[in-house]
């Protein structure tokens, strides 16, 4: 067994952001939908299947090993059984308690880099972007300076079933965005199913989530009035090289700065 209760390790910070991303007003998840996630050592503390993000409690969620899951997410014998298996904590009360189906998603993000937070959401207006013909390009160039900041470069992962064939394939797409720039990206967008928002702070990763919406909500409205009019790549280009961006992209993506 991989996965294991342990409601003693779910932090009040993670109990937090679990709780405001699922806060209706907000729109980014609806009855048990999305998962948050704490990185604690060589475990990560993840939301429970079947559970409210708006009410969770710390007995929602389950600790899972990242070693073993990456072990299994590189193994190319393992079936969707296997993972449902290790995947299963045990029983509390009169129900069973298993890690989120996503899981894999976050143990993929924690093969690469020790990000502390990883949130999922199901946002309306994203998912509606994700779900139209132009989601690969949707939000590929930026629409105003503060979404650049906070969102960087977003990768987009085209649509696979959760489980093992989404997690193998956002593990290869973060390493290829590692590889071309040297950092994990703060947004991913999956095709026609949501956002996954990497932070080391709470802050952050709400700040990226809410970003993420309002980006979709300003290409959905320009496109009524005309049509979408990204920043240009000459507009945006040095921007990355500049030290008061970096600094004030990390401060509002809540990411480490190296002075």
């Amino acid at each position: 067994m991989t996965a294991r209760i342990a409601s003693d390790l779910v932090s009040d910070d993670l109990l937090r952001l679990t709780r405001r991303l699922g806060e209706p007003e907000l729109d980014l998840v609806i009855l048990a939908e999305g998962n948050t996630s704490e990185l604690v050592g060589e475990e990560i503390v993840i939301k429970a299947s079947g559970s409210s993000m708006r009410e969770a409690t710390a007995s929602d969620f389950v600790c899972v090993g990242v070693e073993p899951l990456l072990a299994l997410l590189r193994d190319h014998g393992a079936t969707q059984e296997t993972l449902t298996e290790a995947l299963t904590a045990g029983v509390d009360g009169n129900r069973q308690v298993r890690a989120s189906i996503e899981s894999l998603v976050h143990v993929a993000v924690r093969a690469l880099a020790p990000v502390r937070y990883v949130a999922h959401t199901h946002p309306t207006d994203v998912v509606a972007l994700l779900s139209g013909a132009g989601a690969e390009t949707a939000f590929a160039a930026p629409v105003y300076t503060d979404e650049l900041m906070t969102l960087g470069r977003p990768l987009f992962v085209p649509y696979a079933q959760p489980g093992i064939e989404l997690g193998r394939l956002v593990l290869a797409r973060l390493e290829d965005h590692l590889d071309e720039f040297g950092e994990l990206p703060s947004l991913v967008l999956l095709g026609n199913h949501g956002i996954v928002a990497l932070s080391d702070t709470v802050a952050g990763a709400e700040a990226i989530s809410l970003m993420a919406v309002k980006s979709a909500r300003v290409r959905i409205g320009a496109s009524r009035t005309g049509g979408v009019t990204t920043l240009s790549e000459a507009a945006v280009a040095n921007y990355f090289d500049r030290p008061d961006f970096a600094a004030r992209r990390a401060q509002l993506a809540g990411r480490r700065h190296e002075a």
